[in-house]
């Protein structure tokens, strides 16, 4: 455990000594920051709106649910951001250590491969949550000066966090067969892409087919997150994917090492 959190301490602290983690985090909040004041503005337009023509007409104004107005979508937004910003972080994970010359150095020391990897794979998971406070913060306003509904946030950043996983799994795994970032940040890109778009591909498959394809694809099981809906089935299938991609990431370590 201690030598997981060593490669852990190790891999967080680097992403913050080039400005990488620095840019990642200023796009990702400021994109986020957009989306959120355009949700809020056309919400609050509404809401005026109804007031409007509530005192005219001399109707009780309507109750706008500011979950499904503006929460919802927002999740939905930063799930979207996720799948681009998340492959800028996965792609030097380990494929950093190879350029280097470094993964050497962690093949003759005394930890084991599963270390390396979990260590690396939760610091990716680490910067995401960080990536994913600003936007807490911006969410913090509506309860400020409003009454939103709270299990729908909560649910969301459950599923965010989920879903990052296993995007963060399927990019580390990327990492570990090239020692070229770019290469791995555009793999991991493409891998997630297909993972997201494979469930359109149902609505055209017929058969036994159509079921397979909705399952995998890695985004239908945040629909519920993002309606505040827990589910014990897209947890368990998020676990299980990001548990594939760790997997798959050790047995690609163990291969290497293994060859030198």
């Amino acid at each position: 455990m201690m030598k997981t959190w060593a490669i852990f301490e190790k891999e967080f602290k680097s992403f913050f000594y080039s400005p990488i983690a620095y840019v990642i985090l200023a796009i990702f909040t400021a994109l986020t920051g957009v989306f959120f004041y355009l949700y809020l503005s056309s919400f609050v337009e509404a809401s005026l709106m109804d007031t409007i023509r509530s005192q005219q007409y001399r109707m009780a104004p309507q109750k706008l649910n500011v979950n499904l107005m503006l929460i919802r979508p927002y999740f939905w937004n930063i799930a979207l951001i996720s799948l681009f910003a998340l492959p800028t972080i996965t792609m030097r994970l380990y494929s950093e250590e190879k350029r280097m010359g470094t993964v050497e150095l962690l093949y003759t020391t005394p930890i084991k491969p599963i270390q390396i990897i979990l260590g690396k794979f939760f610091a990716g998971l680490a910067l995401y949550i960080v990536l994913l406070i600003p936007t807490m913060l911006f969410q913090a306003l509506l309860f400020a000066y409003g009454n939103p509904a709270f299990m729908p946030v909560l649910s969301g950043y459950i599923g965010l966090i989920l879903l990052g996983s296993a995007f963060i799994s399927a990019g580390l795994f990327i990492s570990t067969t090239t020692e070229n970032q770019i290469i791995a940040a555009i793999g991991g890109f493409a891998l997630s892409l297909l993972l997201w778009v494979v469930g359109w591909g149902a609505s055209y498959a017929g058969g036994t087919l159509a079921p397979v394809l909705d399952y995998i694809s890695i985004i239908n099981h945040f629909e519920d997150f993002a309606q505040g809906v827990i589910d014990s089935t897209h947890i368990i299938y998020y676990l299980l994917f990001t548990a594939v991609g760790v997997y798959f990431s050790l047995k690609m370590v163990e291969s290497v090492k293994w060859r030198g």
